[in-house]
């Protein structure tokens, strides 16, 4: 087995994304595509000998936006627990127990807050600004006025590396990769896994040249078995029992 690894996938196709407006804390469901096409990335991506092996997750972290959280019931990991914002989990001929993950909603995966910038195109955006006699625009840079700046996004996404490597990464290196539960899940939004990612690897927002598709999924580990040495993983293999 692999080192501990994090996976990041991004929520499915949305009108807004499919159009390119920048969604932030509005709410808006995944479109018929975009539920399906997470069902076929479910399908063939997550089981024993796939990439994402639910009997491996200790933990999965999940955005308050509606469109992460139903990307993650259609992905069907199989958790032992409930969903938190559903009444029951599915019963166990429609969805077996794969995985005793806790599922955790948390702030520090939600979008970017897009503030004036919310439901715009970059289009329109830079249209804006050129209009108010401003320069071009990077969000990476620049942010998003009346939302946040990329200093503010640094430090809730340091954090929760921290977190990811001190409560759920740290104690796998010296386990048996058998017995290992390390694995973490993160469902959340383009913009902010992107950030997530740079800051994985300890590098600038401003050095971002990442892409993550609606309902993407992307690797995040190590090299050389060491903790201190964050990698992103540009191709994982499915395991092999």
């Amino acid at each position: 087995m692999p080192d501990p690894r994090c996976f990041i996938i991004r929520h499915g196709e949305t009108e807004w994304s499919l159009n390119g407006r920048h969604t932030g804390t509005t709410e808006l469901p995944l479109t018929e595509n975009g539920e399906k096409r997470i069902k076929a990335t479910g399908k063939a991506l997550v089981g024993d000998d796939r990439l994402i092996v639910p009997k491996k997750l200790a933990h999965v972290y999940v955005s308050p936006r509606h469109r992460a959280q139903r990307t993650l019931e259609l992905l069907e990991i199989g958790c032992k627990e409930r969903l938190p914002w559903l009444q029951s989990r599915k019963p166990e001929n429609e969805e077996p127990i794969r995985t005793s993950a806790t599922v955790e909603i948390t702030d520090a995966i939600r979008e970017w807050d897009y503030g004036d910038y919310e439901g715009l195109t970059s289009k329109q955006i830079r249209e804006l600004r050129e209009k108010n006699g401003e320069g071009p625009w990077d969000i990476w840079r620049d942010g998003c006025p009346g939302g946040e700046s990329p200093e503010d996004v640094v430090r809730r996404l340091d954090a929760l590396v921290a977190e990811i490597r001190q409560k759920h990464h740290k104690d796998c290196f010296n386990q048996p990769s058998q017995e290992r539960e390390g694995d973490v899940l993160i469902v959340a939004h383009g913009h902010i896994l992107r950030a997530f990612a740079m800051r994985w690897v300890g590098k600038p927002l401003t050095e971002t040249a990442l892409i993550l598709e609606a309902g993407g999924v992307g690797t995040l580990s190590y090299e050389h078995h060491d903790i201190n040495e964050p990698a992103i993983i540009l191709g994982g293999g499915f395991v092999v029992e």
